[in-house]
């Protein structure tokens, strides 16, 4: 007997005996009602965590890609941007070797007038023609009508684009006239006034995100410097990089290659106010959601706890057979952290299955309530979107993990601490 060498940690009498205890009937001594109830609680809670923070990270992605596709990556404003010198400014822009659009822009706040009488507010956003064109709103974006006749005429022509929530808001159509007005247009002797000016909409599109809809009007930017009176001037140079994430590196360069003239800022600081909330909120759900996790993980404390209940008296067997406080310990480990691992695995898989076909899942359920989900009008996107992002989803299985272990440890201490002699007194 000197020659055998006694069973190792973790060994196959030790899991075997783990898996024993689990499936045992109640009436055996066993607890697989409550491990069924454990597992089941961490299940969901994993599997919700996993949704909820991979749909908070889509919506977060989606809002902010279509945020900046309409306004940019970084900005270039100043008196550089006046005069002749201006052409040159944006050539400085486009020497970068990150910068993939820069495009000049004049914006200026309007009132718009209908054909039956309907008004609204509008955002101008002039541009070059070819900027229009080439923009991802040119590209993707037309819904109805078209962008080759915008620019054409003298000083632009009076073609412009509106965005599909203002064409229905004013009852319109591409070829119908529409009225605005210019505060910044029109001089008298007692200063300032009005312009009223009557343009023809050429093309209807989107933007992508319903607030721009609503307001958007794209004009001709030599038309733009007449009516708004910013003759030699443009209001900014909105420049796209090929990752956005880089926009403070490129906000430097720019800044020391176009010199003290130029006030140069980019999106991560004009929305700084809406990437603070979002990180907030993302950060209070995680934690709201890890409470359901634990929660879960302390049914786990009461089932192994009854488990030892039970197997008091084989316990005290075991020691006196020569089984050590460690392997007790192992024992009833194993059998809590099973169940904590089971449901995080199987959690895990099902809350990256819903996110993967969330889309499908979606129009599935809306066709069986007769309605949106998701309305675009109140959401500004048009279903609910989901990016799994796999470190998150992986700390948040590990910490399930954790969770469970330590929930499993706590007993299965006090379980490797029990008297075989005072165990076995009143047996």
């Amino acid at each position: 007997m000197s020659g055998v060498k006694p069973a190792g940690p973790f060994s196959a009498w030790e899991l075997g005996l783990a898996w024993r205890y689990l499936r045992a009937r109640r009436k055996d001594g066993g607890v697989a009602l409550i491990a069924i109830i454990s597992f089941l609680g961490i299940m969901l809670g994993v599997m919700v965590l996993v949704i909820v923070m991979s749909v908070m990270n889509g919506f977060t992605s989606e809002l902010i890609n279509r945020l900046l596709a309409v306004d940019g990556h970084v900005y270039v404003q100043g008196s550089t941007l006046s005069g002749a010198g201006r052409e040159q400014t944006l050539e400085r822009v486009r020497s970068l070797p990150e910068v993939t659009e820069a495009t000049p822009l004049i914006q200026a706040e309007t009132f718009v007038y209908g054909p039956g009488g309907a008004t609204a507010p509008g955002l101008v956003r002039a541009m070059r023609p070819d900027d229009l064109r080439g923009s991802s709103v040119g590209r993707e974006g037309v819904r109805v009508g078209s962008l080759d006749g915008f620019g054409q005429g003298e000083y632009g022509g009076d073609g412009i684009v509106i965005g599909e929530a203002l064409a229905q808001r004013l009852g319109v159509g591409v070829g119908d006239n529409l009225t605005l007005v210019s505060l910044q247009g029109g001089s008298s002797a007692f200063g300032s006034s009005p312009l009223e000016k009557t343009y023809v909409v050429g093309a209807i599109v989107t933007t992508g995100v319903a607030t721009f809809d609503q307001v958007m009007i794209y004009m001709p930017i030599d038309q733009a410097e007449l009516f708004f009176a910013r003759e030699g001037l443009w209001d900014m140079i909105q420049v796209q990089i090929e990752r956005p994430e880089r926009a403070p590196q490129t906000t430097e360069r720019l800044r020391e290659l176009l010199g003290p003239q130029a006030m140069v800022l980019d999106w991560t600081t004009q929305n700084a106010t809406m990437r603070g909330a979002l990180a907030v909120e993302r950060t209070v759900m995680r934690l709201i959601l890890m409470l359901i996790v634990l929660v879960a993980a302390l049914n786990i404390i009461s089932g192994i706890v009854m488990l030892v209940k039970n197997k008091t008296r084989d316990i005290a067997i075991m020691r006196t057979m020569g089984a050590g406080q460690g392997s007790i310990l192992r024992i009833f480990l194993t059998a809590g952290f099973s169940i904590g691992a089971a449901g995080t695995l199987i959690g895990f898989v099902l809350g990256v299955l819903f996110c993967l076909f969330i889309r499908s899942i979606q129009s599935f359920i809306e066709m069986l309530i007769g309605r949106s989900l998701f309305p675009p009008e109140i959401y500004f996107l048009d279903g609910i979107p989901a990016r799994i992002e796999w470190p998150e989803i992986i700390i948040i299985a590990g910490a399930a993990l954790v969770l469970s272990a330590l929930a499993a440890l706590i007993p299965s201490w006090r379980a490797s601490r029990i008297d075989p002699v005072e165990a076995l007194r009143y047996e």
